[in-house]
Formats: structure tokens, C-alpha cells, sequence
């Protein structure tokens, strides 16, 4: 018979604290994680190792539903809940810290309630500890022991393979010394020491990365009324703390990891030596000045080292390519295309996003994906665009509002077009999948080292005759800092991009990867989820739309506005996992500021202006009218403010490299800081002196509600009444009122104009003027006849 209906009211009631329980600091659910069961297609080993998977949505369900006998059969379906994620997860790992923190909530809740019977302290006999021998010591610690019975042991759905052997650890060459890069620390493998005692390696993932929502997955999704920031959103920090790194790298470290390219949109089958042809451009094609560009291909080491976050850990290289080309191994035209994609994708992850290499690095790709179109241009493969379709970028193309903005023309449009196309669900390119609502990179015409970031509006296939057929995307471009004009003082969220009015239609061919754009309210709070984005691509972050024609920053209130109509209110467009706390990124100063002598600003069709007005999107006048304001002046020189000036030279000629150094960031108008009133830096001896308030300090502090800065005085403010207002004498109230009385009488001697009827004038109303305090004090003592008092 199912349990008595004191027990289900107790078991409702641990089951409801075990919901109720938050993290410490911040608002995110621990339960959340432990919801819904993990995907069985996503992580199919969970399933092979976990006997008895458990979730609380099910057991939550089947205590409504009556389908348990006994109490203790429901205490041991919520103990598994959090002993399999315990057995599964990493050591200390945040999903693991929470399955403890649960579970001793759960006996602490069981015991509370006399009506319930004892539980049991340790794991349940088909709990993944007993199954294969292993049980904690501590917290997400694994300790051997020894086998129970085989009546006990259920059969895993599939057999275990046997262990690999294990293999030397390849050797690692350096990264290619580009200015950007030469900090960056070489690859390292990972250093887990986790031990099982059976025999199958395990991937360590969270019990709840799942590959995509469902629409009844309990996800982080932030409402439009929501989205705004945080209160201490303002409290900037110059560098994160390692306890936000920290928390950022233990999310990222369990989140599903990419499964790879698809199936479709491969190249077409082609005479095989076409391969050897095809490879022979891309090693031996040369920019302008006679430089060989695949050498940023060539120094690329075979191995592919998993911090990479590769779609795949097999061995690959322009070299291995040009040989199996050489010999005819390739069986079809789609294998010689994913090995080039694989390899295009190893270097863009190889080499620093921005620096030379990495540029050509976009700038091969792109002459591979013409190469490879059903329409390639024909050799010598020369192009004054990069091989983009465009003929400009972001920042060269003309504002498409108004007619007074410099720049390149009919490149971009106000509006998605629907003339001479076809709208389709999505396109296939290079195994990439792009749908609406997708973010891509996309190959710039002016600087290959910095793609195009837009978003994806509409996918059609073109019905023009020239070009029956080809598919291609409409997307809404978002520039970076260096594409924009801002003042010297402005600071920029790491990755940070900017909403733009600018729409433009891209072949397929255009397309160098997916990437991700999260706007502010939801990248402080977590990471978003598969399959809009994976660890190893690329992620910016919005806050602000820019007019290129006003050049001028719009601050973001209603974020809907910005993606397209059909996924506004969609709860299910780019969910997040959470973060323990608020995360905010790094500010960084503008790309074209140099630090000192002899070090180059980073080169981009912005620059530098003055102080610039930021605006709320949505905020207006009295009247409703949005206030907008134009920078002022021209750009400075660029030679005294390290700006580099507009450029649309193809990529072989620029070089971009650039010091980013730490300013303060700060609206125009007058100084009060302490150092302004110390006499400035060189009072107080240069800027050793001065000493910055930690954020953690710094944050309860109150702030000025126009620059931000943190509000704080040399003593409490007085105590004291305000001062009265001067108070008019008796004889200046006479003044006023004989000088009122003259006014009066001139007036109507002057208006005594008997042609002013005749003429049609109308004749002006005679004001009256109320007596002053004197006048009526003279009247009153005339009218009682005291004589003697005053004299007049």
C-alpha cells in the first residue's frame, strides 16, 4: 500500500527544503542542477557508469502520485540523487560541493521529522559507490573497497572496453612569438589524478550538462523585466579576482563539450587531384610584400592538445594533409574538406585572436572556402577585398541613416531585404549548422584578423539569376571598440562589442565560424548553454548600441530589441548555467591608447574623440524626444593621441599590435578627486602614491549617481540650520510702491490717444496695482484723521 498520508506531508516537507536551499552568496538554487536526469544522447558513459540514475523532478512527482511503498525507498531515491552526482563529478568541483551541501540537508531534514524512520548514513546498496567498489571518505573523495557480491551488482547497459595503452605525451612546441602572444602560456595537459577502481575511463562532467533545453528544464533565464544590471553593476574592476576566475574556470571546466562538425554542407566531389592543386595554393599563395602566409598554418603542431577544445584530438597538419593529398588517401571530397576545416579550426585556436598570424590564418581560410565554392575565382588568386564578398567592413561602410557620413556605399541597409530570395529554416556550410538567431564571424574585407561579429536574421537562398541557388544569411553586425570613435577615457568590457543599424547579406561562403554574444545582464551571470555555444569558441559581450553617424554610445534597456521578432520571448534562446556569484569581466582601456615610445596603437577605422554623451536607450525629454549627442570635434591627431588613422588597405599591408594600459574612467568636468585637491600627481609625489580601494571596499561605499566614483568626504557633513533669506525694510517696499504708482500714472497720461480707435488699435488694459503695506497705513491713519504721527 503507498505511505500514510503523515508520512507523504513529512517527505513533502525534506523534499521542500532541499529545493528552498540557496548558495550563500547570491541567489542561485542548488537543486537546480539536480532537476531532470541528464541526457541519455549527450552523455551516453553516465549511463554505462551510473546504475541507478535519479532525479528530484521524478521522485518529487512519484511521492504526488503515490507510487512509493516505504519512506526509506524515498530516502534512498534522494540519496542517489546526490551520491551518483558525488561518484560522477570531480573532486571539489562545484557541482560536487553542492550534492554534499544537499545531502546533508536531506539527513538533517529526515531526522527532524520523528514520524520518518532512521536513514542510513552511508550509500545505498545500488549506488555507484557499492557497485564498483568505491566509497568516500570525505566529501567527493573515493577510497577502494572491496566488492560486494555479484547478486548485487546490476549489469551496466553495455560492456566496458578495455583500457588504451597508454601513449608517450607528445611534445609540444612554442606558439609562434607574435607581439600578443608571447606571454601566452603553451598548452598544458591535465593533471587530474583521480583513480576508479573499475576498468573504463570516465569523462568528469556535471550530473546536469545537458546538451539543450527542454521546455521544462529549469534554466537560468533572464526576463525582459530583469534584465538590468545589478546594483554594484557599477563597481568596475581593472583585473578579475582570482575567486571570480575561479569560479568561471570550475563552470567552464564541466560544461558539455562540442561533438563536432555535421554531416552536411561539404564540398563537391571534385577529381581527387584536385586535392594536391588545392593545397598547393594555400601553402604557396604570397601577400603583396612576397610573404609565404601558410607559415602561421606550418607552425601549428600536429598534436592537438585537448586545452584547445578541438572537435577532435586526432593528429593534424598542413604537412599530413599535402602528403595524404599526394598519395591519394582521401576516399571522398567531404574527408580532404574536414581535414582542411579541422586545420583552419586548430590554428584559429593556435594563434592569438587579432595578431598577424591570426589573421592570416582568416585570410587562407577564406581563399580555401572560395577554392572550394561551386564557383571558384580563377589563378592567380588576387583580391583587393581579402577574398571577402564585401567591399568594406564595419567602420568604412557609409551610416545608413543619413547622407552626410563618409564611407563606402551600398554595402549595408537599414532592414533585412526579401526581394529575389527565398527564406529558409537554415543553412549547412562546412558542417556548421546556422539558424536564426545564431552568431557567426565572418570574413572582413579591411582587417582579416579581426572578423566580422553579426548576428543572424535570416537564412535565404538567392532566386538572382547570376546567382540561382546559393545560400546565403542576413545578419545585423556588432562592432568592436577599435571600429568605433570614443573619448581617450572610455573603458570597455573584455570582448565587449556594440549593437549596430547595419544589415548585410553574406554568402555562405562568408562564414569562418559559430561564435556567441551575450548581453551584459546575462554574461555576469553565467555561461550560455549548448548548443548556442561551446567552450573553446568565441563569446563577446554586449552592453550598448552605436550610431555611427552621431558617434555616439546608446546604453541597451530592452534587450528584445535587439535579436530578431521570433525568438524575443522564447525562454528557450540562450539559456545559462549560473554562476555561484556575479561575475563581471575585465574593463579594459581603449585599443588606441600607447602606453610609451616605440610601441604601435592598434590600427581600425575609429579613433579617438572628444567627451561623448552616453544615452538609456529609451530615454527622452520632457517631450519624448530622444536626446542624442554628436561628438565633438574632429578626431585628434593621430600622431599626438596614438590614434591610427582610418584605414581599408588590404590585410598584407597592416600590422596590428597594440598596449593596452589601465586609465580610470571618468565623464568630463571638473576634477574634485582627492589628488586634484592635493595639487595633482606631482604634489604628492607621481603616482606611486596613490592607493586604490579594493572592489570588495570599494563597493560599499555609496557612488555618484553622474560619474560613478565613489563618494567620500574628509568629515561628516554639519549640523546646522540653514540661513534665512534677506528680508525687505519698510522704506525700500515705499521705494517700490512710488515707483509702481509712476509707472501707472505715465501710462495713462500716454494712452489718452483718441486716434488709437480710428486707427483700429485696440486699446491696451489698464492694469491695476494693489497698494503696498505703507500706502495702506497712510490711508487708514488720513481716514481716522490722526494727525502728528506721520509725516508725509
Amino acid at each position: 500500500m503507498p505511505i500514510s498520508p503523515v508520512h507523504k506531508t513529512a517527505i513533502e516537507e525534506v523534499i521542500t527544503a532541499i529545493l528552498n536551499v540557496a548558495a550563500p552568496r547570491g541567489k542561485r538554487q542548488l537543486a537546480a542542477m539536480f532537476m531532470d536526469l541528464v541526457d541519455r544522447s549527450s552523455w551516453p558513459e553516465y549511463y554505462e557508469i551510473i546504475p541507478e540514475p535519479r532525479c528530484l523532478k521524478n521522485i518529487q512527482s512519484g511521492v504526488a502520485k503515490g507510487r512509493y511503498k516505504e519512506p526509506k525507498d524515498v530516502y534512498t531515491d534522494l540519496s542517489l540523487v546526490f551520491w551518483n552526482a558525488l561518484f560522477y563529478n570531480e573532486v571539489n568541483s562545484q557541482i560536487a560541493m553542492d550534492a554534499e551541501t544537499l545531502k546533508n540537508v536531506l539527513e538533517t531534514e529526515w531526522k527532524k521529522r520523528t514520524v520518518l524512520p532512521i536513514p542510513r548514513a552511508s550509500p545505498p546498496p545500488s549506488s555507484a559507490q557499492k557497485v564498483h567498489g568505491v566509497v568516500p571518505e570525505a566529501p567527493g573523495n573515493r577510497v577502494e573497497m572491496k566488492e560486494e557480491p555479484a547478486a548485487t551488482t546490476p549489469a551496466p547497459p553495455t560492456p566496458a572496453p578495455p583500457i588504451p595503452a597508454a601513449l608517450p605525451a607528445p611534445a609540444v612546441p612554442a606558439r609562434t612569438a607574435t607581439p600578443a602572444n608571447q606571454n601566452r602560456p603553451a598548452p598544458i595537459a591535465s593533471t587530474s589524478t583521480s583513480n576508479y577502481a573499475y576498468a573504463k575511463p570516465v569523462a568528469i562532467r556535471p550530473k546536469s550538462a545537458q546538451r539543450q533545453a527542454t521546455p521544462d528544464m529549469d534554466v537560468d533565464v533572464v526576463s525582459p523585466e530583469s534584465d538590468g544590471l545589478d546594483e554594484d553593476a557599477g563597481a568596475f574592476q581593472a583585473e578579475r579576482d582570482p575567486q571570480s576566475e575561479e569560479i568561471v574556470k570550475q563552470l567552464e571546466k564541466g560544461l558539455p563539450k562540442w561533438s563536432g562538425f555535421g554531416e552536411e554542407g561539404w564540398m563537391n566531389e571534385v577529381n581527387p587531384e584536385r586535392y594536391s592543386d588545392i593545397v598547393h595554393a594555400i601553402k604557396g599563395y604570397k601577400d603583396i610584400i612576397g610573404n609565404r602566409l601558410a607559415v602561421c598554418l606550418e607552425v601549428v603542431p600536429e598534436e592537438s592538445p585537448i586545452t584547445l577544445n578541438l572537435s577532435s584530438t586526432t593528429p593534424i597538419s598542413l604537412k599530413q594533409i599535402e602528403t595524404r593529398a599526394r598519395h591519394k588517401m582521401y576516399k571522398s571530397s567531404k574527408e580532404f574538406d574536414l581535414d582542411m576545416v579541422r586545420l583552419f579550426e586548430k590554428a584559429r585556436r593556435w594563434h592569438e585572436p587579432g595578431t598577424e598570424a591570426y589573421g592570416r590564418t582568416l585570410l587562407l581560410q577564406r581563399l580555401y572556402q572560395a577554392i572550394t565554392s561551386p564557383n571558384p575565382p580563377a589563378a592567380p588568386y588576387i583580391s583587393s577585398t581579402n577574398f571577402a564578398s564585401l567591399r568594406a567592413g564595419p567602420g568604412n561602410v557609409k551610416p545608413v541613416h543619413g547622407s552626410d557620413g563618409e564611407g563606402v556605399p551600398n554595402v549595408t541597409t537599414h532592414r533585412v531585404l526579401t526581394r529575389d530570395r527565398t527564406f529558409v529554416d537554415e543553412v549547412n556550410y562546412k558542417g556548421w549548422k546556422i539558424k536564426l538567431a545564431d552568431w557567426v564571424h565572418l570574413s572582413n574585407p579591411d582587417d582579416p584578423s579581426r572578423p566580422i561579429i553579426g548576428q543572424v536574421f535570416r537564412c535565404w537562398v538567392s532566386d538572382e539569376i547570376e546567382k540561382k541557388g546559393q545560400p546565403g544569411i542576413t545578419v545585423s553586425w556588432y562592432y568592436r571598440p577599435e571600429q568605433t570613435y570614443h573619448p581617450a577615457n572610455r573603458q570597455f568590457w573584455e570582448g565587449e562589442v556594440f549593437k549596430t543599424s547595419h544589415f548585410a547579406d553574406h554568402p555562405v561562403e562568408d562564414i569562418i565560424e559559430k561564435i556567441a554574444c551575450q548581453f551584459t545582464a546575462r554574461h555576469i551571470r553565467g555561461r550560455p548553454r549548448p548548443p548556442f555555444w561551446y567552450v573553446g569558441f568565441p563569446l563577446y559581450v554586449c552592453d550598448s548600441r552605436y550610431n555611427d553617424r552621431d558617434r555616439v554610445f546608446v546604453r541597451i534597456k530592452n534587450w528584445n530589441s535587439c535579436v530578431p521578432e521570433e525568438v524575443r520571448q522564447s525562454t528557450e534562446f540562450m539559456p545559462i548555467y549560473p554562476f555561484e556569484r556575479t561575475v563581471y569581466p575585465v574593463r579594459l582601456p581603449s585599443p588606441f591608447l600607447v602606453k610609451g615610445a616605440g610601441k604601435g596603437a592598434a590600427k581600425g577605422p575609429g579613433g579617438i574623440v572628444s567627451a561623448v554623451s552616453e544615452q538609456v536607450d529609451g530615454s527622452g525629454d520632457a517631450d519624448g524626444a530622444k536626446k542624442r549627442y554628436r561628438s565633438e570635434g574632429p578626431p585628434k591627431n593621430p600622431s599626438s593621441a596614438g590614434v591610427a588613422p582610418p584605414t581599408s588597405m588590404p590585410y598584407q599591408s597592416q600590422h596590428t599590435t597594440y598596449i593596452q594600459p589601465h586609465i580610470a574612467q571618468r565623464v568630463s568636468g571638473p576634477d574634485r578627486s582627492v589628488v586634484a585637491a592635493a595639487g595633482g600627481l606631482a604634489a604628492i609625489g607621481g603616482p606611486a602614491q596613490v592607493e586604490k580601494l579594493s572592489p570588495e571596499t570599494a563597493k560599499l561605499f555609496d557612488r555618484d549617481p553622474d560619474t560613478n566614483e565613489v563618494l567620500w568626504f574628509a568629515a561628516p557633513p554639519s549640523n546646522l540650520p540653514h540661513a534665512k533669506g534677506p528680508r525687505h525694510s519698510l522704506a525700500y517696499l515705499q521705494f517700490l510702491a512710488a515707483k509702481r504708482k509712476r509707472e501707472s500714472d505715465q501710462g495713462a497720461v500716454d494712452g489718452m490717444n483718441l486716434d488709437g480707435d480710428a486707427a483700429g488699435q485696440p486699446k491696451r488694459a489698464r492694469m491695476s496695482v494693489p497698494p503696498t503695506v505703507t500706502e495702506t497705513t497712510i490711508r487708514v491713519l488720513k481716514e481716522m484723521s490722526v494727525d502728528g504721527l506721520i509725516t508725509l
